[in-house]
């Protein structure tokens, strides 16, 4: 019961509170207390039936133990208006002045249990900081008795709360400003001063030149060649040569689409030895563009002019020039991507027109009757297992026309080509990237009398890099080469090759090949075979300048006469790019 009047004093509404103070001044806190207990005990003893005889005889009556009516009950407080009192909260209660009757009153609000004035005090701080955390307004209709209750816990902490409560809105506004989600376009930057730059991945490649909306990247390399053979061929001697060779590339900047151009032009000509004039050289442009419903275009064309070869079959002996071969070819496709499925169809046109061969007397011969144009499209079917792998098979039909219908020795060399193939496309990044295939070829000439170009193919452009700074390719082709030869049809040529680059400091580069071409003759009992290596190195002393040179070896093996060769060579020379 102490306890319980103890804590009335805090929650005494405060209108009351405030009038006493107004009309007796200030009333000290035992005093309060005071009065209560023994309004307490009268209260419990006019709940027994009971009325004591006068206020000093109740003071000193023992208190009862109340007992509540239901659960959680607490009994109500008696109004009495006009109490003072003196004296410490530890001295025995004095008799006051009060002449009013001590009759019930009307029930006030229900006090909240409580053990002690600070824990009042707590809650009602707690209660303030939850409140203002959750930015919940209180309700304006409240009973009377959650009011009273509000407004004496107020009464009791009046000075700490608004404060506190200013303190922790602040608080609240500030955090949850803090916690706000970031804009997810608003990224990071670091700060202008002290970023690090990263080094080049290669600070010796050539950085182009801007030209309208491409960017090119032109080289030139000039030196001289020691060869043992000036001309690869089995009446070829020793000769020093002055060796141009001019290549450059060229990539569009486009937003979407794209387009590349690449050439070279390689130039020969004899110091001193065995005379060899030679030019030779390559122009080939891509266009790629993207159509509507997942179509893709890529076009092609391009221009080759290349002497013949003193090894080749259709080479002519005791020229003192071979003829000049040039070619024109294009070919359109176009990619469709259909789920995991991919179409390709391709139309190609390749024409080819030789020159005359200029004979040791001076004459000229006409090699009119081998110019020829074949035709061919392609039906390419693929799935893609995974984005790394892809199978795929080709269909291939096509027709070799020449201009002459019947050469020169009465042989109708026109055919009919037909091809199957299956491969695999693999693309894992810089990793491994690529794809092969192998197959089986036919070319049916028109004549008779001459057998058709069949056999196996395999074709192959794969690139590995085991680690940063080396490449290895192998590369893998296969061609038909049709004669006028009398009496021959022409020859199978595979050709392979093994290539590896390593960049072994920033500024210096090692490469090496290995080749290995076989060519089998249709219609005779005959085969060629080719072996070559070779081994060179550049360093560059600037961005734009370095040296560089090459050692390199061809051996020709044939169960022919006369077509046996060896050559031996080694270059240096200066190699310029921008």
């Amino acid at each position: 019961m102490l306890l319980a009047t103890s804590m009335f004093a805090l929650l005494r509404p405060t209108a009351l509170h405030a009038q006493e103070t107004e009309l007796r001044g200030e009333v000290s806190e035992s005093a309060i207390l005071s009065d209560q207990q023994r309004k307490a005990r009268q209260l419990a003893l006019a709940a027994q039936g009971q009325q004591p005889a006068n206020a000093a005889q109740d003071d000193n009556a023992p208190a009862r133990t109340y007992l509540p009516a239901s659960a959680g009950a607490v009994p109500d407080d008696a109004d009495t208006g006009d109490a003072t009192a003196t004296g410490s909260l530890f001295d025995p209660p004095a008799a006051t002045d009060d002449t009013s009757a001590d009759t019930a009153a009307p029930p006030k609000p229900r006090r909240r249990s409580s053990t002690a004035r600070q824990n009042a005090a707590d809650q009602a701080k707690d209660k303030a900081a939850d409140k203002s955390k959750k930015k919940k307004k209180s309700t304006a209709d409240t009973s009377d008795i959650t009011a009273s209750t509000t407004a004496a816990t107020t009464n009791a902490t009046d000075g700490e709360e608004t404060d506190e409560d200013t303190a922790n809105r602040r608080a609240l506004t500030i955090d949850s400003a803090d916690k706000q989600k970031l804009d997810p376009g608003a990224e990071r930057t670091d700060a202008i001063e002290g970023q690090k730059k990263k080094p080049e991945d290669d600070p010796f490649a050539a950085t182009g030149v801007k030209w309208g909306s491409f960017v090119i990247r032109p080289t030139i390399e000039q030196g001289l060649t020691a060869t043992s053979n000036g001309d690869s061929s089995s009446a070829g001697t020793s000769a020093l040569l002055s060796e141009t060779a001019l290549r450059f590339s060229a990539a569009s900047d486009w937003r979407e689409n794209s387009a590349t151009i690449d050439g070279y032009g390689l130039f020969r000509e004899t110091v001193s030895g065995y005379p060899v004039h030679d030019e030779q050289g390559r122009i080939e442009g891509q266009l790629n563009v993207d159509l509507d419903n997942e179509l893709r275009a890529i076009a092609k064309l391009g221009y080759e002019a290349v002497p013949e070869s003193a090894s080749s079959p259709d080479a002519i002996a005791g020229v003192s020039k071979q003829p000049l071969r040039q070619t024109i070819d294009g070919s359109l496709a176009v990619e469709k991507h259909l789920g995991k499925m991919q179409y390709t169809l391709t139309g190609a046109v390749s024409h080819d027109f030789y020159g005359d061969a200029k004979l040791s007397d001076g004459t000229s011969l006409s090699q009119k009757d081998q110019d020829s144009t074949l035709y061919t499209t392609t039906l390419r079917t693929g799935y893609e297992i995974s984005p790394a792998l892809t199978p795929f098979t080709e269909i291939e039909v096509g027709r070799r026309t020449y201009d002459q219908r019947i050469d020169n020795e009465g042989f109708e060399r026109s055919s009919t080509r037909l091809g199957a193939r299956a491969g695999l496309a693999l693309d894992m990044g810089e990793k491994l990237s690529g794809e092969f295939s192998a197959g089986w070829l036919r070319e049916a000439i028109d004549d008779k009398n001459l057998d058709a170009i069949a056999g196996a193919t395999v074709n192959a452009d794969l690139k590995w890099s085991p680690e940063r700074g080396t490449t290895i390719g192998l590369t893998g082709r296969t061609t038909v080469e049709p004669t006028t030869t009398s009496g021959e049809s022409g020859d199978i040529l595979y050709s392979g090759r093994l290539t590896g680059e390593r960049q072994i400091r920033a500024n210096l580069t090692a490469n090496a090949a290995l080749g290995l071409d076989w060519r089998d003759y249709i219609g005779i009992d005959g085969h060629d075979r080719v072996l070559s290596a070779e081994a060179g190195l550049t360093w560059w002393l600037n961005r734009y300048a370095g040296l560089t040179t090459r050692v390199r070896t061809e051996k020709l093996t044939s169960n022919l006469p006369g077509r046996d060769y060896t050559a031996n060579s080694i270059f240096l020379g200066v190699k310029v790019q921008r």
